[in-house]
């Protein structure tokens, strides 16, 4: 019996190029936080640059965690980990209350700790929820994830400092659209290999294409470290606050909803629907490489959502393939001049790529909400509301700036507030007080069978 692409393991060459291009899709993602907190700690270049290598050397870790799995940790499936970019305004907040800036760092570390355990134990109790995410709930959040992702895309095409001038340049425009271009072009001309490496190909043209216009800056290059190991407790030894230690735990249950959602939308793509199981295994992995990460310097793990469009835009689901893109994130860890190359791609280049990738996973989200039975007017009225919901952070940001800092950890998310919204009308409308319908409530499990018979 032949094994499921899921488990297939692909030519050395394939392997390599297509697992260094879910590292230069998700790269940005990751390095953002550390920089940006970071800066608010006040770190000296040397040490910002290893906080940045830390946090890469853990998503490794993580993803190796997800993908290759061990026990009942890891979903096992094509799923890359890394730092999430919902602790950034809770990290910045401990920070900002620091009596002394140097305990900031230590503060943190202590409290994801915390929160990587608890969420550890909470996993196998979390992943029950799956009942209550049938097609009309996968497809709305996983559109949301979609929408969420592109203003990221858009950001990127216009510079990398929204402070400076030449931001939202017709150069940047220029350079994004040419990216976008050649990537389209590649997939429409192309066959086979080439084709499934487009975005990678794409993002080597568009940084070559960026050198005449003097964006692209090879600085990072020859200023970095051939090779640098993360030490476990550079900043200091992990201190324990009960205020941070909430707020990062808050910050857990954002990420394992938004988790719950990916591994959902993965299973869908990769025509493996993602069980209870599969569920709480890949919780497990989210929150032990959360624990874990703070040995080596890192910040909170979590699934990122880019990759999923990348999965269903190449076809290429192999879950080793994204282990070897955690193995080249160790190595980025492990030598900084090998993560400056990543560094040099200009950031209107990954907007080019990012518009087709988060394009895709918002693809992937309608063409399951086909099979939700919108036809029927509490569905349609579920997709409506919960796409509203979900929606208001990035059409009206500041639609939540007189709540708490603490809420708005959770309802500046748009995905996780989008899913809560589409689970809760759900059980309104589809479970409680009789007006359960079996086409209503299908299984994502079964809903994948139909699917793969399909296929």
């Amino acid at each position: 019996m032949a094994a499921h692409p899921v488990d297939e393991k692909l030519p050395a060459l394939k392997m390599a190029t297509s697992g260094l291009q879910h590292v230069a899709a998700m790269y940005a993602g990751v390095v953002a936080p550390p920089l940006i907190v970071g800066a608010a700690v006040g770190l000296s270049g040397a040490d910002l640059t290893f906080l940045t290598g830390a946090c890469l050397f853990t998503a490794g870790l993580a993803t190796f965690l997800q993908t290759l799995g061990f026990w009942k940790i890891g979903a096992r499936l094509p799923f890359v980990n890394g730092v999430t970019f919902a602790g950034v305004a809770p990290m910045t907040a401990i920070v900002a209350s620091a009596k002394d800036k140097s305990d900031a760092l230590p503060v943190i570390f202590g409290a994801v700790v915390v929160a990587g355990l608890l969420g550890f134990l909470a996993a196998p109790f979390f992943s029950k929820a799956i009942r209550f995410f049938p097609p009309v709930v996968t497809g709305s959040v996983i559109t949301l994830i979609g929408v969420s992702l592109l203003p990221v895309a858009f950001g990127w095409a216009q510079g990398p400092d929204p402070r400076a001038s030449d931001y939202g340049s017709t150069t940047y425009l220029t350079l994004a659209g040419i990216t976008l271009a050649v990537v389209l072009l590649l997939r429409r001309f192309t066959r086979g290999f080439v084709k499934q490496i487009a975005v990678l190909l794409g993002l080597i043209t568009g940084t070559l294409i960026a050198i005449p216009f003097g964006v692209t800056d090879f600085g990072p290059v020859a200023d970095a470290d051939v090779v640098g190991f993360p030490a476990p407790f550079h900043f200091g030894t992990p201190q324990f606050h009960i205020a941070a230690i909430l707020s990062m735990c808050v910050v857990m249950v954002v990420s394992m909803t938004e988790s719950t959602a990916d591994m959902l939308a993965l299973g869908e793509v990769v025509e493996r629907p993602a069980d209870e199981r599969t569920i709480a295994a890949g919780l497990r992995a989210d929150t032990l490489g959360s624990a874990l990460s703070p040995l080596f310097n890192g910040f909170m793990c979590s699934a990122f959502a880019q990759n999923i469009g990348l999965v269903a835009m190449t076809k290429i689901r192999s879950r080793y393939v994204v282990a070897v893109g955690g193995g080249f994130l160790v190595l980025m860890g492990l030598c900084p001049m090998a993560a400056s190359l990543i560094a040099v791609v200009p950031r209107p280049v990954l907007g080019g790529a990012g518009v087709v990738l988060f394009g895709s996973v918002a693809a992937s989200g309608i063409q399951t909400l086909v099979r939700a039975g919108l036809e029927k007017d509490n569905n349609v009225l579920i997709v409506a509301v919960s796409l509203a919901v979900g929606l208001i952070p990035i059409t009206a940001p500041d639609f939540y700036h007189a709540f708490p800092q603490t809420a708005k950890i959770v309802l500046d998310s748009g995905i996780s507030t989008g899913c809560v919204t589409a689970v809760l009308l759900n059980l309104v409308f589809n479970h409680i007080g009789g007006n359960r319908d079996a086409e209503d409530v299908t299984h994502p499990m079964e809903a994948g069978q139909e699917l793969t018979t399909a296929h």
